[in-house]
């Protein structure tokens, strides 16, 4: 019989652990956490050291009743939550649900759910500590603060419906700063200069460097000339060739915020997604005769810290598969990224380097499997020895202009051999190949090709990028990004256009009350220095209870002048063109969570809406008479559809063109990514580049 309960936040881990533990232990999930907040008022007694009131939450009765039942029938009750703030928050309300004694040495924890370390947490239980539970507790009630506080106010003044969050806020003025710097962005001129080289039948592409002897920048045609006139009639000869060799490093393993990234490069990941698919291999997949296995070490991180016990699996693994070339001299250290990194957790990785992703891929989903494959190669390429490339630079003179060349091969692979890490633009460093050059050589000029180009604006942001800008200017924890990018897509700040965040105009509205009444809160070293303080209630070195009493002191004053000076915002309803089709009456332009729509003017005695539709000039391919006309989902994602709906039930995600294959003649989409835009048949394989002039580029 069982001496002792476990508990855990879900099945999954339950059923994983239940199976390392044995008979004498009886494993159970509380499914996340048992007490909160209430939703019907602000819950904190500010007046008395912010005493939080935490409630049952609705529908976990019959969970704690099981709990509390089960915990009666045991000598000794263990809690094993997961191993950050939350998972420690998780444990004390548990404590207090169950009338445990919370100074005894119940709390359990492991970075990874192995046998090996799931028996050795056991052998080794402590207290629940008050110092992560404390800094939980404070960022609970400062955001219960800030939201039950700030969001009356805009239900009162501007609009129902409208709520403010303290990280949410910052994110959303992040995407409409970009959005106002691409507004005002104003187009530089620039050219280039491309001379296409031969020796023998080897052709190669150098770029113009200097004129004179002195660098020239290209800003406008005259500048263009000036070169092309220098370099008429002149002989190309090669005027100097230098050779380096070039060392490249491979990167860290995984943090959150960096997997979140490389998952949204690589394998197109929203984050709230890599952090679902993580969980799971963390909690454990079923591997057939092993049984259930903990894939990975826990997913919420900002170290990049790694075990030895898993360096030295890595090191052997490494020069049995490779060769001892593979293996650096000495184990690599990767330090904190940043100064208010938290290194109480390792960084992610794979509980043991000898599971290779092909081994286990029969016991796993497609997604599971492809996370797994990115995080193993990301950590066994960082315990790697470095790449060697030999690089080469070419000056080749023509009359007073010197042009320059480069090429590269790699002499040494090293851990590219397994990983090399994605970038934001797409790009992949690939080896360019130069002729064998020495000075003096002469060399055929086979083209000269002066180009015009534009400065473009700094691009809006993805998922990837916003989670990087929100890593380094501190804002968040890692526990906290992907929550953060789904909230204010719930609240309709901010949509999703081809993977890219727009602010909406209810975002713009919020912000604009939000940075004349609450600065602080749209600020973000604010918003870090406040993370900064939270994680001093971690380390035990800052009172939970100040932290709170020095913020409510200055944004209890904004609220006082905020309800005093916020007028109220008429937002007037636009009368369209569009008639009611049910009653008659003209409709009018709405602001929603995704903005505008058209509603009747007779509101509430007629409640028909009506999507605003964008004409984009292309026939419906489906039905021949209609016309396809951008609209908008319920999750504010842009999609195609024919406007004969429902009698011509068209749709499609990709933006079709006016412009049919002329393979096949069927119809075809828009498709975009970071190397630009191509047309690409629907029925066959054609594929064509979008001209710039094409009627149908977005």
């Amino acid at each position: 019989m069982a001496d002792s309960l476990v508990i855990v936040e879900s099945p999954a881990k339950a059923k994983t652990i239940g199976k390392y533990l044995g008979s004498k232990f009886i494993v159970k999930a509380s499914m996340g956490h048992v007490r909160d907040l209430p939703k019907s008022q602000i819950g904190v007694e500010i007046e008395n050291e912010f005493n939080p009131k935490y409630i049952t939450i609705r529908g976990k009765g019959s969970v704690l009743k099981e709990l509390k039942d089960a915990s009666k029938k045991v000598k000794k009750v263990y809690l094993a939550a997961d191993p950050d703030r939350e998972g420690e928050a998780i444990a004390w309300h548990l404590a207090h649900a169950l009338e445990l004694d919370d100074t005894e040495n119940c709390r359990v924890v492991f970075n990874e759910i192995t046998k090996q370390a799931v028996k050795d947490a056991f052998k080794t239980p402590r207290k629940i500590n008050m110092d992560l539970v404390n800094a939980q507790q404070a960022r609970r009630i400062l955001d219960r603060l800030v939201g039950y506080k700030i969001s009356p106010l805009l239900w009162k003044k501007v609009k129902k419906g409208l709520s403010a969050g303290r990280v949410q806020s910052v994110a959303v003025k992040i995407i409409l700063d970009r959005e106002n710097e691409i507004n005002a962005f104003v187009p530089e001129e620039y050219w280039s200069i491309t001379a296409k080289l031969a020796k023998g039948s080897s052709v190669f592409e150098a770029k113009f460097h200097q004129l004179e002897g002195q660098k020239k920048e290209l800003s406008k045609e005259e500048d263009v000339q000036e070169v092309l006139k220098a370099i008429k009639g002149a002989t190309f000869k090669v005027a100097e060739v230098k050779e380096k060799e070039r060392q490249r490093h491979p990167s860290p393993p995984f943090t959150t915020s960096s997997l979140q990234q490389e998952a949204a490069r690589k394998l197109n990941f929203r984050a709230a997604k890599t952090m679902s698919v993580a969980q799971q291999l963390y909690e454990g997949v079923e591997l057939g005769k092993e049984g259930t296995v903990g894939l990975i070490t826990y997913m919420r991180t900002d170290s990049t810290r790694i075990a030895a016990s898993a360096q030295e699996e890595a090191k052997g693994y490494i020069g049995e598969k490779f060769g001892g070339d593979f293996v650096p001299e000495t184990p690599r250290e990767y330090s904190k990224k940043a100064a208010n990194a938290q290194d109480a957790h390792e960084a992610i990785r794979p509980t043991s380097v000898l599971r290779d992703p092909e081994s286990v891929k029969a016991f796993m989903s497609r997604d599971q499997f492809r996370l797994y494959k990115l995080i193993w190669e990301r950590f066994v390429a960082s315990q790697m020895a470095s790449a060697v490339l030999d690089t080469l630079s070419v000056d080749i003179a023509a009359g007073t202009a010197v042009f320059r060349a480069s090429g590269s091969k790699v002499r040494f692979p090293g851990f590219m051999k397994v990983y090399v890490e994605g970038n934001d633009d797409g790009t992949t460093e690939e080896e360019k190949f130069l002729p064998e050059l020495t000075p003096g050589d002469k060399l055929k000029k086979e083209d000269i090709e002066p180009k015009q180009h534009f400065t473009q604006p700094p691009p809006r942001y993805t998922e990837a990028r916003l989670v990087r800008t929100m890593e380094e200017l501190g804002i968040g924890r890692p526990s906290t990004y992907a929550p953060t990018l789904e909230t204010i897509q719930k609240r309709g700040y901010v949509a999703i256009e081809d993977k890219k965040f727009v602010p909406t105009e209810l975002g713009e509205l919020v912000i604009e009350q939000m940075e004349q009444f609450f600065p602080e809160i749209l600020d973000a070293e604010f918003t870090a220095h406040m993370e900064e303080d939270l994680d001093h209630v971690e380390e035990g070195s800052e009172d939970w209870v100040k932290v709170l009493k020095e913020f409510y002191e200055s944004f209890e004053k904004r609220l006082e002048v905020a309800e005093e000076e916020m007028k109220e915002i008429e937002i007037e309803d636009e009368v369209s063109d569009e008639i009611c089709d049910k009653c008659g009456r003209p409709m009018v332009y709405k602001l929603g969570r995704f903005g505008k729509f058209l509603a009747c003017s007779g509101f509430p005695d007629c409640r028909n809406t009506k999507p605003i539709v964008k004409d984009i000039g292309v026939t419906c391919p489906k039905c021949k008479e209609g016309h396809v006309v951008e609209r908008r989902s319920k999750k504010g994602r842009i999609f195609y559809g024919c406007d004969r709906y429902p009698e011509c039930g068209f749709v499609s995600w990709d933006r079709p063109s006016s412009v049919p294959c002329p393979k096949c003649g069927s119809w075809m989409v828009e498709k975009r990514n970071k190397q630009g835009a191509r047309l690409q048949c629907t029925s066959c394989d054609h594929t064509q580049e979008i001209e710039e002039n094409d009627e149908d580029t977005v």
